[in-house]
């Protein structure tokens, strides 16, 4: 050791390596940055499209290359760790880190969810991993929005019904993997009907906001997401605060065994379109951000074309529409985490108040509606709120878009008077149960509604009506199941939903899901410490997802309780 001799200076850094000529971390490649502003054209590199410009990169790569990302982040001015976080948080993003092998040419989806497994899917997938080939990937995914249509798949952005393990690795093969666009009425149709006649009123000052507003009150609209709350006195809400003010259209339509959003969006957007213009108009939103869901590329295509004719007939001056991709998340559905996806970021609930009618988008005053809730809107306007009320069943108001699948006949979507039981949506619109199935119970609001058993299939399937048993009928999915499903194996399915699609952000969703699924996949089910975890996650949860998972454990533990021998 050297000695150190009296008067000399000691230097920080005296005796350290000396600091290299690079920077630390890693190197950005110029060929990155080159496809990165290829792919980016002029779009602008602003912060809440990240998932927009995420999207880019995956559709033209197949995956998320690290170097990419690194090159978006430097594109764009955001940390490399705000790019991760968010990449990673959506299932439909694959990002692949240096030296990883890059995933197949083409994915295969294929929904797990309960009509699809009631339909084999747990079958389908096993052929299809052992048939697929080195050149194909198969995935098992959430519900896409077509239980009607079980057991579904999706190869790259195609969708295959009613699929066999043969057709859907022909479609794989064939290379076109673009979505199928149905038959629906376009601009013109939908104008030659007198389309957008009731909106022009609107803006020409025809008729008034208040006008409007008591309209939808004395119809009795209400929001058809699941919430239920009434669409006029909403309107009112967002209006009074201080503008500038937003819009959001919650098309994230998520929930297994819901897809009547998916139906009117590919069948007649523009009565959609006309509602939700209506509904900007009248809160004075500046902006409508519309959020769809990553699993609906045919309803994209579709409003793509569309809001461009709206907009090219002049019908949208009042406001600027935005079309938003979702990327693979069921809690995106949860208004505030849409917010924050639409923002940019991960979708992560928001603790309430401030609610989002008062803080939402972008800090703005925001109004969200459902699809379906707009939907309704011009046809309400038009006809009158007592056309629209009159509609209804058993002290129910208006008409109500229940998708019905499971075991029945004919699922679908059935357009009947609100308040009608599933005794009658089975009876009298799905041709009866499916051959050799017995009626055992039923899902009257998708998993987050609990299971109840088919002696309670006489109670009016509408908001207010089935809280008392500890159910809700929720986004009006009802799925149909026989004495052929033991409902632990049904519970179990719903479970594991939840546990995927927790959003991870607080510990009795996150860890009470994972639990739950443990102990109910034993031969016997724990009643006592799945009755306390249950109470701790609806007590507990920051939001609706971990709130409402327990309740098709309670229902089975409830109503079916010779199913737990």
């Amino acid at each position: 050791m050297n000695e150190i001799k009296t008067g000399q200076k000691i230097h920080p850094g005296s005796g350290r390596r000396k600091a290299p000529t690079f920077n630390k971390g890693r190197v950005l490649d110029g060929t990155d940055l080159e496809k990165v502003r290829a792919l980016l054209g002029d779009r602008p590199r602003r912060r809440d499209l990240l998932i927009e410009h995420l999207h880019l990169i995956q559709d033209s790569e197949g995956c998320l290359p690290a170097g990419m990302l690194h090159a978006l982040a430097t594109e764009m001015r955001i940390p490399m760790a705000e790019i991760y976080e968010v990449a990673s948080f959506y299932a439909h993003f694959d990002i692949v880190k240096d030296g990883e092998a890059r995933p197949a040419p083409v994915t295969i989806r294929v929904c797990e969810s309960l009509s699809c497994a009631l339909a084999g899917a747990e079958r389908l997938i096993s052929e299809l991993e052992s048939n697929a080939g080195s050149d194909i990937r198969v995935l098992r995914a959430p519900c896409m929005g077509r239980c009607d249509l079980a057991p579904a798949a999706e190869v790259g952005h195609r969708h295959v019904d009613h699929c066999t393990p043969d057709s859907v690795l022909e479609v794989a093969r064939s290379g076109d993997l673009h979505p199928e666009i149905p038959e629906y009425a376009d601009f013109s149709a939908y104008r030659a009907t007198g389309g957008y006649k009731v909106l022009e009123a609107c803006t020409s000052g025809q008729r008034s906001v208040e006008e409007v507003i008591e309209t939808l009150s004395d119809g009795g609209l209400r929001g058809l997401g699941g919430a239920g709350f009434p669409t006029g006195r909403k309107w009112s809400f967002v209006r009074a605060e201080t503008g500038p003010r937003l819009m959001a259209v919650n098309g994230d339509e998520g929930e297994p065994g819901t897809f009547k959003d998916r139906l009117y969006l590919e069948s007649n957007p523009h009565q959609f379109l006309e509602g939700m213009l209506i509904g900007a108009w009248a809160v004075e939103a500046e902006e409508v951000y519309i959020y769809l869901r990553d699993e609906y590329p045919a309803a994209r295509e579709i409003l793509l074309k569309e809001i461009a004719a709206v907009e090219a007939a002049g019908l949208a001056k009042h406001t600027k529409i935005h079309l938003r991709r979702g990327a693979g998340a069921y809690i995106c559905g949860e208004e505030s985490a849409m917010i924050e996806s639409i923002e940019g970021k991960r979708g992560l609930p928001r603790h309430r108040p401030p609610f989002v009618s008062v803080r939402g988008l972008f800090d703005r005053p925001t109004l969200v509606n459902n699809v379906e809730t707009l939907y309704w809107v011009p046809e309400i306007l038009k006809n009158g709120a007592e056309w629209f009320a009159s509609q209804g069943t058993n002290g129910c108001k208006g008409l109500r878009s229940y998708s019905v699948s499971g075991r029945v006949k004919n699922p679908g979507v059935k357009l009947v008077a609100a308040g009608t039981t599933a005794r009658e949506l089975i009876n009298d619109h799905c041709g009866g149960m499916a051959d050799g199935h017995s009626f055992k119970g039923y899902l009257p609001g998708g998993p987050s509604g609990g299971i109840l058993p088919a002696d309670m299939a006489d109670i009016p399937l509408d908001f207010g009506q089935l809280e008392k048993h500890g159910s809700f009928v929720g986004s009006h999915a009802v799925v149909i199941l026989s004495d052929k499903d033991d409902m632990k194996d049904v519970a179990l399915n719903l479970l594991k939903f939840f546990e995927d699609e927790s959003c991870g952000q607080c510990t009795p969703c996150r860890n009470g899901t994972e639990k739950a699924v443990k102990l109910m996949s034993q031969p016997s089910w724990d009643s006592d410490l799945l009755t306390e975890l249950s109470q701790v996650m609806a007590d507990a949860s920051i939001c609706g997802l971990g709130q409402a998972a327990p309740n098709p454990i309670k229902s089975v533990m409830k109503y079916f309780p010779g199913d737990l021998k």
